[in-house]
């Protein structure tokens, strides 16, 4: 449903809100476009694309397949960061029937002057790299795709406490990252942006690690990713897993789903105080109770029901916020960054311990902290339009989150919102225990 943000206080103010008195809006914005971000929904309007062709882990479930997950992001986006925000699925296919990532840059080129961000999701790899890449330099709006931007935010978090509770440096640790998808790949760019060093760092990929010598990687024009990432790091040409965990600090696995895909022997030749991110969901590569047995000092997973979810929900709609506050061109690396660095000084800030590394969504503050850095940042970095103090965005955001919150519990106590069946809850209950 839509929820409107103006009163019919009688009949006649249709005629305000719609013809004749819109007419002053339509020349309004005729006459300067940004006028569009004031006198319409579209300043705090995010659109969530997707062509469902990786849906979490069920894969392509055809476009419309990807509407409840598009959906679940945009319940989160209004209640714990105040955006509104719009599920748009669409069909990337071309005559050919192969999915073609220029279908979507078009799609959305397109729609781009109704909304004030835009949110790509569950695109499959490689075409979500050149999705991202060119909707960044051809949109005049902030373009994030959070399975790759958003995860790399909330692990560069993780890894900043957790690199610190070890009693390390970033540019020291040398780092083995498992798998080589949207979400590896961006972590391995903002980890090298923030300090750690390139020649520390070994990706591996389904057919084995990323080097110079990946000839299959090179002749591929669609990785291009991966084969920047093939000349930036792993200078030595590190082939095997046994190898490259052999004294490393930290793990982060984005790969398989487990339990067996990361072996324990592997975390215990790993240096002291191990680091081991195992995020593949739903289950993780490495059990985190094995984890520890193995030696690792500290373990975070994509799970709520283990200590220290990396879960990108505590960062997209607080960074998606913070760019809306300042209306951003763009969302740059520097911006992620910085919202990953408040993300992890709001958890010192309050105490972290290696069971506790990150902020939880139920610390609602966070996204107001976030926004406000963010936005900070977008200014520093002169892309914002409407620059704004630091703590102008930060109590702006406060009241937004708050007054979407009251509408959700204003609406639930009416009853507008029914409880769910208890029959509902519980064929979830027992379908979710099929998948673990």
């Amino acid at each position: 449903q839509t929820v409107p943000k103006c009163g019919i206080y009688g009949f006649n103010w249709f005629n305000v809100w719609y013809t004749p008195g819109v007419s002053k809006i339509s020349t309004s914005i005729r006459d300067d476009n940004d006028v569009s971000f004031e006198t319409t929904c579209r300043g705090n309007l995010v659109a969530v694309v997707s062509d469902s062709t990786r849906v979490l882990g069920d894969g392509d479930c055809t476009p419309p397949g990807g509407l409840g997950v598009m959906e679940g992001k945009s319940l989160i986006m209004k209640y714990l960061g105040g955006v509104d925000a719009v599920p748009l699925c669409v069909d990337s296919r071309n005559e050919s029937g192969k999915h073609d990532p220029a279908k979507i840059i078009e799609f959305v080129k397109m729609c781009q002057h109704s909304f004030g961000a835009v949110n790509l999701e569950d695109i499959s790899q490689p075409n979500c790299f050149r999705v991202l890449d060119e909707l960044r330099d051809a949109c005049d709006i902030p373009v994030w795709h959070d399975d790759a931007q958003g995860t790399a935010c909330v692990t560069l978090a993780g890894l900043i406490n957790a690199v610190h509770l070890a009693g390390k440096k970033m540019g020291d640790v040398k780092i083995v990252l498992l798998g080589a998808g949207a979400s590896n790949t961006t972590i391995a760019r903002l980890l090298m942006a923030d300090g750690a060093k390139g020649e520390n760092i070994v990706m591996f990929d389904t057919k084995g690690s990323l080097h110079k010598g990946r000839k299959d990687i090179e002749a591929s024009p669609e990785n291009y990713r991966k084969w920047e990432l093939c000349r930036s790091t792993n200078p030595t040409g590190i082939l095997t897993m046994e190898d490259a965990f052999r004294g490393a600090d930290a793990l982060v696995a984005l790969s398989t789903p487990g339990p067996d895909v990361v072996k324990p022997d592997w975390v215990s030749s790993m240096a002291p105080k191990a680091i081991v991110f195992a995020c593949a969901n739903p289950v993780p590569e490495i059990w985190p109770h094995k984890a520890k047995e193995a030696g690792a000092f500290i373990v975070a997973t994509g799970r709520g029901d283990f200590p220290n979810q990396v879960n990108n929900s505590i960062c997209f709609p607080g960074i998606l916020k913070g760019a809306l506050a300042v209306r951003a061109r763009k969302i740059s690396d520097g911006m992620a960054i910085r919202c990953a660095h408040s993300l992890a000084d709001f958890a010192k800030a309050r105490g972290i311990h290696p069971d506790n590394i990150v902020p939880n969504m139920d610390e609602s503050d966070v996204f107001s902290v976030e926004a406000a850095d963010v936005a900070e940042q977008a200014v520093k970095e002169g892309l914002a339009r409407v620059p704004k103090s630091r703590e102008e965005v930060y109590a702006w955001a406060k009241r937004e989150i708050a007054a979407a919150r009251k509408t959700f519990e204003a609406m639930m106590e009416r009853g507008d919102i029914p409880e769910p069946e208890e029959a509902m809850i519980l064929a979830a209950r027992d379908w979710a225990l099929t998948q673990v």
